[in-house]
């Protein structure tokens, strides 16, 4: 049981750090490429497309269990002490609120994905042909 709880709550701030770096991405302060590479963590962690598919037993859930943890600490690392600790407060604030929704930005991710697929399709009937 102890175990669990460490694990939800080690869920809860990885959720909390992505909503920061979602934050910090807005944040006009964050250089280019903290802002390029926390859009990327995060669209990677929302996105229902891993490296390794979930269905394959046990490495299917480790990309998830490394490569998000990585990312955020990565993220973090490159954006300013003071973007991240002004941004965790106002997600702090908006987590109080009600959970934080965005449609548009859902809807981007989808079409992100939707276009990387074509794209990658195409390469590949570029090979076969």
């Amino acid at each position: 049981m102890v175990a669990l709880d460490r694990l939800k709550n080690y869920a809860k701030k990885l959720k909390q750090e992505l909503f920061v770096l979602y934050l910090s991405y807005k944040d006009q302060r964050t250089p280019w490429h903290a802002k390029a590479a926390a859009i990327c963590v995060v669209a990677y962690a929302f996105s229902p497309i891993d490296l390794i598919p979930d269905f394959i037993p046990v490495l299917g859930y480790l990309d998830d269990l490394i490569i998000v943890p990585l990312g955020i600490s990565l993220a973090l690392k490159l954006i300013p002490p003071i973007v991240i600790e002004e941004n965790r407060e106002m997600a702090e604030q908006l987590k109080m609120n009600g959970k934080p929704k965005n449609w548009f930005v859902g809807i981007l991710f989808i079409f992100i994905w939707i276009l990387f697929t074509v794209w990658i399709g195409r390469i590949i009937l570029g090979y076969l042909r």
